[in-house]
């Protein structure tokens, strides 16, 4: 009995180490494809129901028992538990009115089925389209005598962890996706919470995107971003986002940088938004419109006709004391600064002036077009015929200094250079 249970200890600490060099040499001994072998390859068969499977597999699956503890365990080991500061799957908190999951629910969730296999090609149109967007990003980054902006040339290690909190991860489907505000990353989001299954309706995830709540959309708990991978993976964090990059499918959207910040103006401070008439508005009429004295909220400003004007937020952007103070907010800041294209080599480039294409085209290569449908565009979208308009107040030298800051972005997505708005 005694030679049993040292034997027993033996082998779990033997297996413990060997998983330690597992991670430490991971890339040596090709264990990220055993890592793939579960959070990749869509449901684990743990959560299928036996209906759902056929007996002969069910059959394999008791003879195998031993190999997929084990698999468990190591993915158990490699993912972290749940941190009690986050939510489990991503569930809002006790006494949050949206908490739709019902304890009386015994129900096991049945996944769709996924991975979708297409037997006609890719259009080559397409194929063409996304090959030229990556090789312009990486012809800008590339060259560099051509062209400098900050962090050009910095590499992935050197990115502080809190410039990582654009990367939204998906392990189910292998998908890392950098979202940008203002650029119908609201809807990629409710994709990124459907396939995830980060969020419960009496136990059984959201199938429909436009089902998710509007409220929640945003919530942080709901994505796992790279900047939450410290806390679950400690000191491996950095070579497991490494592993992740090089294996996950990993996408953005970009939008024309002066359209997305009419676009940015025309949300934030068109309409009554009180967090940003506090953290911005009253900043921008004290500063540039005179107001020494704004009023305390947003409704009070509104119902006295007092907004800062599109002309103030353009001088809130070239203002250099503006970043000493903060940086810029997420809604405004340069898309390379968010996503760093620069370090991170994107499998797929999509544009939101061709956003139902580019939607349908990355869906298909995801295989999961049978799982989800992009939802249908907004009609009320800020267009690029409108910028003569909104920049006809603004001085040309400032029209040219605003095109300096978010020259990169210009560059880097093959954007043309607003000839129109930068000559008299």
């Amino acid at each position: 009995m005694g030679k049993s249970r040292l034997f027993r200890i033996f082998m779990i600490v033997g297996a413990v180490f060997m998983i330690l060099l597992i991670i430490i040499y991971w890339d040596d001994v090709g264990a990220s494809n055993f890592y793939l072998h579960t959070t990749i390859s869509g449901p684990h068969p743990s959560r299928l129901s036996p209906q759902s499977r056929p007996e002969k597999k069910v059959e394999e699956d008791k003879e195998s028992s031993f190999l997929t503890d084990i698999d468990a365990f190591v993915n158990q080991f490699l993912e972290g538990t749940a941190d009690p500061t986050e939510q489990v799957r991503g569930e809002p908190p006790p006494g949050d009115p949206h908490n739709h999951s019902s304890e009386k629910s015994e129900e096991k969730f049945v996944p769709r089925r996924e991975w979708k296999i297409h037997l006609t090609p890719i259009d080559p149109e397409k194929k063409q389209m996304q090959e030229s967007r990556k090789q312009l990003i990486q012809d800008v980054c590339g060259n560099r005598s051509y062209f400098d902006f900050p962090g050009k040339n910095r590499t992935f290690d050197d990115i502080p962890n809190k410039e990582l909190d654009h990367l939204i991860v998906d392990d189910r489907h292998g998908i890392i996706y950098c979202y940008v505000p203002k650029v119908a990353c609201t809807n990629w989001k409710r994709i990124m919470i459907v396939l995830s299954e980060s969020l419960l309706l009496d136990g059984v995830p959201y199938q429909d995107p436009l089902d998710v709540p509007q409220e929640l959309i945003h919530n942080s708990s709901l994505h796992f971003t790279f900047n939450k991978f410290w806390k679950r993976y400690g000191k491996f964090s950095r070579h497991l986002m490494k592993i992740k990059l090089k294996k996950y499918t990993k996408f953005l959207f970009v939008r024309d940088p002066f359209v997305r910040l009419i676009s940015a103006y025309r949300n934030k401070f068109e309409q009554e938004n009180e967090d940003f008439y506090k953290r911005f508005a009253v900043v921008m009429l004290r500063k540039y419109s005179n107001y020494t004295d704004p009023p305390a909220s947003v409704v009070d400003a509104f119902a006295a006709g007092i907004r800062p004007s599109f002309s103030n937020f353009v001088q809130y952007l070239l203002d250099p004391n503006t970043e000493k103070e903060m940086p810029f907010n997420e809604h405004w800041r340069q898309i390379y600064r968010l996503c760093h294209p620069c370090q991170i080599n994107y499998d797929f480039v999509g544009k939101l002036e061709t956003l139902d294409e580019d939607a349908e085209h990355l869906l298909r290569i995801l295989r999961v077009d049978n799982v989800v449908e992009f939802p249908q565009s907004h009609r009320n979208r800020t267009v690029s015929s409108w910028e003569q308009d909104w920049f006809a107040s603004i001085p040309l030298e400032s029209r040219k200094e605003l095109y300096r800051l978010y020259e990169a972005d210009f560059k880097l997505f093959g954007y043309s250079r607003p000839e129109k708005l930068l000559h008299k």
